[in-house]
């Protein structure tokens, strides 16, 4: 009885740990960008307001190093600027390790990607280099 008991703890215990969004397998850059889109929540108020990030992965579906804000329209101060850029970096790291199918695999590692954050949420662009 003790067994059972342990085991549905176990169980139990499992079942509440958090299963990221993105543990379906991704096949293309399209599935990529709407996988790390699920992800974003634009900071409140922000308007009209972006943020392009660029980063590279690595085949297991990490980054290589952090993402770099490459553009940044935000209206504001560097604060209001600074909590958009966060955000969008916190979208990226909540959303990984992304799940690649062996092809995308292959031809991912090292390229370098953009990822444009808007407001509203809907209007994520991803751009590969």
């Amino acid at each position: 009885m003790r067994g059972m008991i342990g085991v549905s703890a176990i169980a139990g215990a499992l079942l509440t740990l958090p299963f990221p969004a993105n543990a379906e397998t991704l096949n293309t850059m399209n599935e990529v960008s709407t996988a790390l889109q699920a992800c974003w929540t634009p900071p409140a108020n922000s308007g009209t307001a972006s943020v392009t990030l660029s980063f590279s992965f690595k085949r297991d579906g990490t980054l290589i190093g952090p993402p770099k804000p490459t553009a940044i329209k935000v209206s504001g101060n560097d604060k209001a600027r600074q909590a958009y850029v966060d955000a969008a970096t916190a979208a990226l790291r909540n959303c990984l390790p992304l799940s690649f199918s062996p092809t995308l695999a292959q031809g991912i590692p090292g390229k370098v990607f953009t990822l444009q954050f808007n407001s509203p949420k809907s209007n994520v662009k991803a751009v590969q280099q």
